[in-house]
């Protein structure tokens, strides 16, 4: 099975790297003592957006780097983004309809964790172009999105496991995913909703399972429908169109042979 973008020493350095400032970035509430204030973080957003986007593209660079990424994966990963990019602005404003979702899993599975990751950032950086939605939320949906992407290519049996066995794997997958991603994405805001909700807010002077239980709370209250419809559609869209969109990306990938080195033959006499 080809990978297009292996994770070599140095790509797996700088992807712990920003896992673990991604970790810090959405989990701070838990991390942080109860004396702290979220006034302090709130005025240190700015250059936590800017530090986590240039980890973001400094991952993307060593990982095309280090693999020597050619211009026929470059296209391909130019199409999957925009293809991605198009489809999440088709579930805009309804409940949970990101069709996007599917098309990363089998992206992921196909393709590997390594362009999996560039691919699950690169689209959400191109969606939010395409949708306007470009601000200090942006670098954690593109954190977020290119470790549901890579997390994909992560799964067992990515060289043997075919047919309904696999859609049932991608299926399940993309199911826990999609409220995995909504309840990080709910890490991001939470903190900062004291003024409108305040018996689900984050209480800075409040212990861990306080706060636990208010994050609870909030995610029932505010996202639960949403990640419930995002999973559904992830689900549905994986089973029908699954068998036939991972037939299509082995075929081009195979046929674009990324990795057959290139070779010219010896002049004739």
């Amino acid at each position: 099975m080809t990978r297009v973008v292996p994770l070599g020493p140095r790509s797996l350095t700088a992807l712990a790297l920003v896992s673990a400032v991604g970790v810090i970035a959405f989990g701070w509430p838990f991390l942080a003592p109860p004396t702290s204030q979220v006034s302090a973080h709130a005025q240190d957003a700015p250059w936590l957006f800017a530090g986590l986007l240039v980890l973001l593209v400094a991952v993307v660079a060593a990982t095309i780097s280090e693999s020597g990424l050619g211009p026929k994966a470059v296209a391909m990963l130019g199409v999957l983004a925009a293809t991605g990019a198009a489809l999440r602005p088709l579930g805009a404003g309804t409940a949970g309809l990101e069709p996007m979702f599917f098309l990363m899993v089998l992206s992921g599975r196909v393709l590997g964790p390594g362009f999996g990751f560039v691919l699950g950032s690169v689209t959400m950086f191109a969606s939010a172009l395409l949708t306007g939605g470009v601000g200090p939320w942006m670098p954690f949906q593109m954190l977020a999105m290119g470790w549901f992407t890579m997390g994909a290519g992560l799964l067992p049996g990515a060289e043997r496991l075919r047919g309904r066995t696999e859609i049932v794997l991608l299926a399940a997958y993309g199911f826990l995913a999609a409220f995995a991603y909504g309840t990080v994405m709910n890490l991001a805001g939470w903190p900062f909703m004291g003024a409108l909700a305040s018996n689900i807010a984050f209480d800075p002077n409040a212990a861990v399972p306080a706060n636990l239980a208010r994050f609870i709370a909030y995610c029932a209250a505010t996202s639960l429908g949403w990640d419930l419809g995002r999973a559904l559609v992830t689900v549905a869209l994986t089973v029908t169109l699954g068998p036939v969109i991972l037939r299509a990306l082995r075929r081009a990938t195979r046929r674009a042979a990324f990795e057959a080195p290139v070779t010219f033959d010896a002049p004739a006499g």
